[in-house]
């Protein structure tokens, strides 16, 4: 006869049982999935490592790439104005818009019938490579035999944060990492004293997306971009308070993660060890980020070269931030610039006022980083990216059907121009073509999924394997699409 259990024998028994229903459950549920999803690519092993999640990692072949800096012009500035040389539009100028451009589809302000808008810049072609660019950017002509410029980029998102989502986190929604933390995710970092990801704002304002666009979403938050500054701090709080020295510091750090390790154990949440990791990069950074964000060290050529003002917050200052921070092995470096929404609502957001003046602001900076980079011997592995979130309309924006008062293009989600310079980009390219009035792609049609491959392509990874389970089913960066833009890399 068989002695009854004891209350505990009882317990654990019961808990053993539920344990291996569940297990079970689940073990049973994979193997199913596995048999259905067949050969789908998968990585061999999980590239997150618990206790040293910034640890350096192999990606899945020789990488061109080391680096990458990502500048965002927040609001979307014109292709037309810059890039894209429509002689035929400005034959157009003036005249009502074509019911054909404006039946079955969607604009953000457009209302009634609006006017076409020829290009209110003066283009000529530069270089070996005969690329059109407007005389709103005079420094940036001179280097356009090292970019590759696509031309066909589309969207299907015509407002600012839902479209900012798609280019940075691959998904219109938020709660999706941005591409930042899929690259430190994917790689670690080569200098264990800054972040591998690091985020830099100027204009005034962030983009309209706030910070989810440099979020890590579902994976550890070890992998947010971290958010910098070109004037006072590099980093808020990174001075101890008054009565604290480095030593204590120490001590109270210490005392912080054994109750987070203490934590860890009781609980095995993953999250825990990355918060123990921050807070040692946290006490790095209070020794290594004030020095390496200090472009006052720079010679006195290389502010005349980008036009920065040390002291300041600027696009220039944050240009040169960014090419200090890859030179120390910081993985992606983010630059957001607001202000390139060209409504023609006020003088500042006019097309032939607002966007020459954003241009004047950038166009010296973003130059030098090129040639910067090339006489630093560091062009070739680290990949520089500019863009917006989409394109500007070919006509005349008009809201309540009534004429503006100054001259202004709405969103368009049809073409837009992005370009691309080192880190294995072939330079002196082009990428697509449009219309003969720069409103739809006629071949080389891309998207934001097809960007994001190519950039994940230069950082050495295939963008169908680089995966995080979440939620019971693989993720990755580019959803379940995207294809890597093959004529623009070398």
């Amino acid at each position: 006869m068989q002695r009854p259990f004891s209350s505990e024998q009882e317990h654990l028994r019961q808990v053993t049982r539920r344990l291996f229903l569940r297990q079970s459950m689940y073990g049973v549920g994979a193997l199913a999935l596995g048999n259905l999803l067949g050969g789908c690519a998968r990585p061999a092993k999980e590239p997150f490592d618990l206790a040293n999640p910034m640890a350096l990692k192999m990606p899945h072949f020789l990488p061109r790439a080391k680096s990458v800096i990502y500048l965002h012009m927040a609001g979307a500035p014109s292709q037309l104005e810059l890039f894209d040389y429509k002689p035929d539009l400005a034959k157009l100028d003036g005249q009502d818009c074509p019911q054909s451009l404006l039946e079955g589809k969607k604009f953000a302000f457009i209302r009634g019938v609006p006017k076409m808008l020829g290009p209110q810049a003066e283009f000529r072609q530069h270089g070996q490579s005969g690329a059109w660019v407007s005389n709103y950017l005079p420094h940036f002509q001179k280097v356009v035999d090292e970019v590759a410029f696509i031309k066909t980029v589309t969207t299907d998102q015509f407002n600012h944060a839902p479209a900012q989502l798609l280019v940075h986190t691959g998904s219109p929604r938020l709660g999706r990492p941005s591409i930042g933390s899929w690259a430190t995710y994917g790689l670690g970092s080569v200098n264990e004293n800054l972040p591998g990801f690091v985020v830099l704002t100027s204009g005034g304002k962030n983009p309209d997306a706030g910070k989810s666009v440099w979020g890590s979403g579902f994976l550890p938050s070890v992998y947010q971009g971290v958010q910098c500054r070109s004037e006072g701090d590099p980093v808020l709080f990174i001075n101890n308070p008054e009565g604290m020295g480095t030593e204590l510091r120490r001590a109270s750090i210490d005392a912080i993660n054994e109750v987070n390790r203490l934590g860890h154990a009781e609980h095995g949440d993953p999250e825990t060890l990355s918060r123990i990791s921050q807070y040692e990069m946290a006490y790095r950074m209070q020794i290594n980020a004030p020095e390496v964000m200090n472009i006052n060290n720079e010679p006195a050529y290389i502010h005349q070269m980008y036009g920065t003002e040390p002291g300041k917050t600027s696009f220039a200052n944050n240009v040169l931030l960014a090419r200090r921070l890859v030179e120390k092995g910081v993985r992606f470096v983010q630059l957001y610039d607001w202000g390139w929404d060209s409504h023609g609502t006020d003088e500042s957001l006019a097309i032939d006022i607002g966007l020459k003046r954003k241009c004047e602001q950038v166009d010296q900076s973003m130059t030098a980083l090129l040639l910067d980079l090339k006489q630093r011997g560091l062009f070739e592995e680290t990949l520089v990216v500019w863009g917006g979130e989409f394109g500007r309309t070919p006509m005349q924006e008009n809201r309540d059907g009534s004429k503006m008062a100054f001259k202004g293009r709405d969103h368009h989600v049809e073409c837009f121009t992005i370009w691309m310079a080192g880190g294995g980009i072939r330079g002196g390219v082009t990428h697509g073509e449009t219309d003969e009035i720069g409103y739809a792609t006629v071949s080389g049609k891309v998207t934001p999924h097809d960007v994001q491959a190519t950039i994940l392509n230069q950082l050495g990874f295939d963008h169908e394997k680089l995966i995080y389970q979440f939620q019971g089913r693989p993720f990755r960066l580019t959803d379940v699409s995207g294809e890597v833009i093959s004529s623009v890399v070398s």
